[in-house]
């Protein structure tokens, strides 16, 4: 937004708390009010902490997922277990993105600078962007290895296979529900749950390839199911790729429609248009919105900005809400709302 003259600081220490012509804007900052004849916005900070840090709960499930994957990896090597070592493989992109959403929380409870003033909430989004391309990057290199070994199939130990992998279903389903009530609302934290109980069932997947070798003898189960293990992934993972693809162009959040947003700004008294309107993640779990209102002179004011910061909060769950108020759309230079 524009920032105010210094006309426009003078006259907002003679705001009495009434009614005011619209000469420009109007501005209202949730938790204290200000309103000058120069500038204004409605500005609402509805903080959603939802998640906290986890802290414990990351480095409980660090600890837990390095071990296993030193100790999956060696049982692959001894056993010669492609579908062991594609496991491992995984779960090692999977320790990588516990670090990276762990010190993206840390982060992102970093107060606002003067350089970052929104503080380093967006590095939940550039953690998930990185999540996501490791993810696929590891499932690449999988594929590859089960591909040489449907080719060229290794003789499998399976009874040690299925002790790791049976070790594997209780590891990765204990860190999951770690992240079980978090997930809701944070896609770094879904994306932590979704891997691990991946994990598990793909840990399950690689007990029945084992049991299947045992009983039968045929080796090529093992990369067959390595195969399907990497097919599974993919496509569980495609999900978050594409949702953190889209925080990280700045796309409206999945949940919030802009259409009813938009049309709920219009149904507010006196509103006659609504346009630069803005619809962003700050973060994995919180949302920001900016828009111009078209309304005649001597609207509600302050008054109004609050109550309407405060039911975008509540309804549509955007947490930081700024919004300009003008009496005449035309002058305004972001209108229509193709110019950005």
């Amino acid at each position: 937004m524009a920032n105010d003259s210094p006309q426009a600081q003078h006259d907002e220490h003679q705001y009495d708390g009434h009614d005011h012509a619209c000469h420009d804007h109007d501005h209202s900052h949730g938790g204290h009010d200000h309103a000058h004849h120069g500038h204004g916005h409605g500005h609402h900070h509805g903080h959603h902490h939802h998640g906290a840090s986890h802290g414990a709960a990351f480095a409980i499930s660090v600890g837990l997922n390095t071990a296993f994957l030193i100790a999956e990896t060696v049982a692959g090597v001894i056993g010669h277990s492609v579908a062991l070592l594609a496991d491992a493989g995984h779960n090692l992109s999977d320790v990588l993105s516990l670090l990276l959403a762990w010190g993206a929380s840390r982060l992102a409870a970093q107060p606002p600078s003067a350089r970052f003033t929104y503080g380093m909430k967006s590095s939940s989004i550039l953690a998930a962007l990185a999540n996501a391309a490791l993810l696929w990057v590891a499932l690449g290199a999988i594929l590859i290895e089960t591909l040489r070994s449907l080719i060229q199939p290794e003789a499998v130990h399976a009874p040690l296979v299925i002790a790791v992998a049976a070790a594997g279903i209780l590891i990765n389903g204990l860190s999951a529900v770690l992240f079980a009530k978090g997930s809701k609302d944070d896609i770094n934290l879904r994306a932590a749950f979704q891997h691990l109980m991946a994990d598990a069932v793909v840990s399950a997947g690689v007990v029945v390839a084992g049991v299947v070798v045992m009983l039968t003898g045929w080796h090529w189960v093992d990369p067959v199911a390595s195969l399907v293990i990497t097919g599974m992934i993919g496509f569980g993972s495609w999900s978050l790729l594409r949702e953190s693809v889209r925080m990280g162009l700045l796309a409206v959040p999945d949940g919030i429609d802009e259409g009813k947003v938009r049309n709920f700004l219009l149904s507010r008294d006196g509103v006659s248009a609504v346009h630069d309107l803005h619809i962003w993640p700050m973060s994995t779990t919180e949302t920001a919105l900016t828009a111009h209102l078209v309304m005649p002179a001597g609207h509600p004011g302050d008054p109004f900005l609050h109550e309407l910061a405060a039911t975008l909060e509540q309804r549509f769950r955007i947490g930081h809400s700024t919004v300009q108020v003008e009496c005449e759309a035309a002058s305004c230079s972001l209108h229509p709302d193709a110019v950005v």
